[in-house]
């Protein structure tokens, strides 16, 4: 027989319940699905009926939720889901920590923090150590927090200049028959790091910086030969580097600089028979002292709930193949 428990809200307006609801009580049913429970809304009450461990969990839930809201900000069906997922791994008490800190705010005055544990323990690693490797699936912001890290040492003096790079490997498509010099042929590809800067900074204020060469975004073949000095360099797609290429990239760290080698090694789009230069890094640099490595997970993706369901689907299977 199903048990029932009721939690009182205590919410102070319509406007408190409609964030921790959501639209069409979405972020109810997402707690519905995942928890295999009922939930049923009266006024400001919550009705929960299902097993009693699955009530409770529900309950820890709504009530860690509730506070967030009214302390902290409105509810996205992303904060919802991974709410749940910390439940799973009895580390739900972790979750306001998250919303505590400011890591920067964009031109429009936005507050960004970091939206998971990996991600606050990748900023967290770019604050302590000249090198860090950042590494995980598309979507868990490895671009847009390194790029927003980079702009808030800058604004705070830290360093005097940004610079972007990526290497010029394309997933699938040639860029041979693309018009324009290597530089606009890779600027496209460029698009994550400039949507970041764009973001914090402003567009004009993103085109003045570049101008005056505060701010370079460029190829990583631009940077051979060169020394990096009180700059913060951040190296994306780093998969696709060749062991040469990397070693290079790693080397023209300066005095007075940071850099952060962000990448996937899932989504390797290099020749075959070349192995990737950031598999091959890490394996080499693990025991080097003063170098921070970040493994970020599927869980530390903040797209749409299904690509983390379509994330663990694979690993799922690459698992099962690996027996």
């Amino acid at each position: 027989m199903s048990e029932t428990s009721l939690i009182q809200l205590n919410l102070k307006d319509a406007q408190l319940a409609q964030a921790l609801y959501g639209p069409n009580d979405l972020h109810l049913k997402r707690i519905e699905e995942e928890l295999s429970i009922e939930l049923v809304t009266r006024g400001e009450d919550i009705l929960i009926t299902g097993e009693k461990k699955q009530i409770e969990r529900a309950a820890a839930i709504i009530e860690t939720l509730i506070t967030i809201v009214e302390q902290y900000t409105r509810l996205s069906e992303q904060d919802v889901f991974y709410a749940i997922q910390l439940e799973k791994e009895g580390k739900l008490d972790e979750l306001n920590d998250l919303y505590d800190e400011n890591i920067a705010t964009t031109v429009k005055g936005k507050a960004i923090r970091a939206k998971t544990l990996g991600q606050r323990h990748y900023v967290s690693m770019i604050k302590k150590h000249d090198m860090v490797f950042g590494v995980g699936p598309a979507g868990t912001g490895k671009t847009y927090l390194a790029v927003v890290s980079a702009v808030s040492a800058l604004k705070d003096g830290k360093v005097n200049r940004i610079v972007l790079t990526r290497p010029a490997v394309e997933a699938g498509e040639s860029l041979g028959f693309l018009p324009g010099d290597l530089k606009e042929k890779v600027d496209p590809y460029l698009r994550p790091i400039y949507d970041a800067l764009h973001d914090v900074l402003g567009v004009e204020h993103t085109t003045r910086l570049m101008e005056r060469g505060t701010i370079e975004v460029a190829p990583l073949a631009y940077m051979r030969g060169r020394t990096l000095d009180d700059s913060f360099v951040i190296l994306d797609e780093a998969q696709n580097t060749t062991e040469e290429q990397i070693k290079m990239f790693i080397t023209r760290l300066g005095f007075g600089s940071k850099m952060v080698i962000n990448g996937d090694i899932t989504q390797i789009d290099l020749p075959k028979g070349k192995r990737s230069g950031l598999q091959v890094a890490l394996r080499k640099l693990k025991s080097v002292k003063g170098i921070g490595f970040v493994y970020l997970q599927a869980s530390d993706v903040v797209r749409h709930v299904l690509v983390q369901r379509i994330l663990y689907a694979y690993e799922k299977e690459e698992q099962a193949d690996e027996k």
